[in-house]
Formats: structure tokens, sequence, C-alpha cells
């Protein structure tokens, strides 16, 4: 697809904050404030939407109003990057009340993960902008008592640098331990990091291609209506989230589920390599398991699939600009990927 990339951020300019999704940031302002520190040391200015603070049972604002918002800041020309709070399941419901034609006309770097999933693709299919799947405010940029340094570095070598992005190596450390926000745990202390075993390789190859995805139950909302991408000769990448809980895995039968939801798309079938993120709260006999899933709904297919990429809901993570020209070799060990998403 022949996407528009947005002007790369630079400091003291203006940072949105929009929650299109969850509405979780009235339950947990420490998380908010820390968000907003730390982008405020990172030299930026940040703006709170209308409704970005607000909740309304398990979703911030009604579904115009989070629309409304998305639209307001793309429209303000003293806004030049929008990040998410956080994720949640219900960005689908604001698709409809979008101006996508308005949002083309003012590209601006757009950030976030997990639900953000769907806005990501139809920002791709109905504005051709390239959006960035990394941060939000609450999960990363909130955390104590500063982002991790993996994720900031690679959030700014996304969002500010021209240069292309290059070879993502993998973090030293990683971790997805969570301190309870209610009872502000996560303000005692650092999360334990442990040591990262690196990537694995569960087939062989190298390949190039345009890099799409996100969170697989986000993904699977889109199928079959007219936000999808065309995922044929695409290099994917699949972010496994938790569970119905932050501390609890995403059960192996509803991953299984969904990933027969793409075989039946034929996603697997068509695709030319793919990438599996580092799955939240997965134990050894998990990582088993899925592997096996993938083997089963890969069979045939020659292309190579990587394993525990800094992509996700564990920590830290990469920054994506969605639709970027990317490339795998097993050989090397490397995934890179070969252009910059901002100009």
């Amino acid at each position: 697809m022949n996407l528009i990339n947005p002007e790369h951020i630079k400091k003291r300019q203006t940072i949105g904050i929009i929650s299109p999704s969850a509405g979780l940031a009235p339950l947990f302002p420490h998380r908010i404030d820390n968000g907003k520190a730390m982008l405020e040391k990172m030299g930026f200015n940040v703006k709170f939407s209308s409704h970005a603070l607000e909740q309304a049972g398990y979703v911030s604002a009604l579904p115009e109003e989070r629309a409304a918002d998305i639209n307001q800041m793309f429209a303000d020309d003293n806004i030049k990057a929008i990040i998410c709070s956080i994720g949640g399941n219900h960005s689908n419901q604001v698709l409809k009340y979008l101006d996508f034609e308005m949002i083309a006309k003012n590209p601006k770097i757009f950030l976030g993960y997990s639900d953000i999933t769907v806005l990501h693709l139809a920002f791709a299919k109905k504005s051709r902008l390239r959006t960035f799947y990394g941060p939000c405010l609450m999960s990363e940029f909130g955390e104590f008592s500063e982002m991790l340094t993996y994720t900031r570095e690679h959030f700014e070598k996304a969002t500010s640098k021209t240069d292309p992005i290059g070879i993502i190596n993998p973090s030293f450390e990683w971790t997805e331990e969570f301190l309870d926000w209610f009872a502000k745990k996560d303000l005692t202390r650092p999360r334990r990091l442990q040591k990262n075993k690196g990537y694995e390789w569960w087939k062989q190859g190298k390949t190039k291609g345009e890099l799409w995805g996100g969170t697989i139950p986000s993904l699977n909302h889109l199928a079959g209506t007219e936000y999808w991408i065309d995922l044929k000769d695409k290099i994917l990448f699949l972010d496994l989230p938790e569970g119905d809980n932050p501390a609890s895995p995403l059960p192996l039968s509803s991953l299984d589920s969904y990933l027969s939801d793409m075989d039946n798309l034929g996603v697997f079938s068509s695709i030319k390599g793919l990438i599996i993120g580092r799955p939240y709260f997965y134990k050894p006999k998990d990582v088993e398991t899925l592997k096996k899933y993938i083997e089963y709904y890969t069979r045939g297919c020659s292309y190579p699939i990587l394993y525990n990429a800094n992509i996700g809901h564990a920590s830290p993570i990469i920054t994506i600009p969605m639709g970027i020209m990317s490339s795998l070799n097993s050989e090397k060990n490397e995934f890179s990927i070969l252009e910059s998403g901002v100009s």
C-alpha cells in the first residue's frame, strides 16, 4: 500500500492523548501522571482530549464522543502526534464516526498497541496513513520509575528520526510482572527483569515485505469488514495479549480459535513471513503448545517464522511503523525494518 508518512515529532511539540477504547484513566490517575511526566521529561508538551480521562462503564465514553476526540486531535494543527492512553476491546465502535478524509489531509503520528490494532488498520485502509504499533501512555510511558530504556529508544528511533530504523536486536532483559495498579504496588518498586533468551526461529528462511499485524483478537474484529488489510505477500506479526485479568494469559483454547479464524481467511497460506511476539504470562509448556498450533496452521508453508520478538504485552517493546518494508533472515538471526516511517 502507498501510505502517507507523517512528519517526525520534535521536542517542544505537543502530543495529544486519547482513550479510544477502555476507560481506565480515572481508575489509575498515577499512571496518567507518570506517563505525562515521562513525555514532558522527553521534551514534549501534553494535551488530553475531552474524554481521555473519563469512564463510561468499561469504555471511556460513547463511541461518538471517542471518535470526536480522535477527529479533533487530527484537526488540531497544534497537535503533532497522538498517543493512546491504553488499549481495551472496543475501538471497533468508533470506526463509523471517524472522518477519514480529514485525517488523510492532516497526517500525524498515531501510536498505540493492543486493541488500537483496529484503528491502525482502519487508518491505513481509509486514510492511507502510516501509524505506529507501540507503547501507550499508561502501560509504558507510565512505568515506574520511568519508561524502560529499550522501549524509549525504539519509540524515539521510529518517531523522531528519519533514517531507516535498521536491525531490531532483541532486548537483553524482559518482564511480564504485574504489580497491582489498584493497590499502587506499581509505585513501590520497578518491575523485576529477567534475562531474555533472544530470538527463536521456528522455521528457517529469509524474506522481505511489508510488515502488518497486531493483537490477534483485535485483528479478527475486522475480518470481512471494509477495514481489513489484504495480507497477501506481507510479513505478519502477532501480539498475544492478556486473558480476563491483567495477570493472566490468553487461554490457549481462545488462541486456537483466533488462529482458526485467520486460517479460514487464508492468511497463513498467503503471507511470506510470520513474527510471534513474546506471549504474555505463557509458561514453557504453553509456548510448546503455541508452537504446535503455529506449525499446524502453517503446514506446507516455507516462509520464515520468528518467535520471541519484543512485540506486545510483555515489556519492553519496539515501535513498528505499520506497512513498513522489513526483512527476516534466520541465517543471520536478523529482523530488520528497512525504511523510516516518518518524513
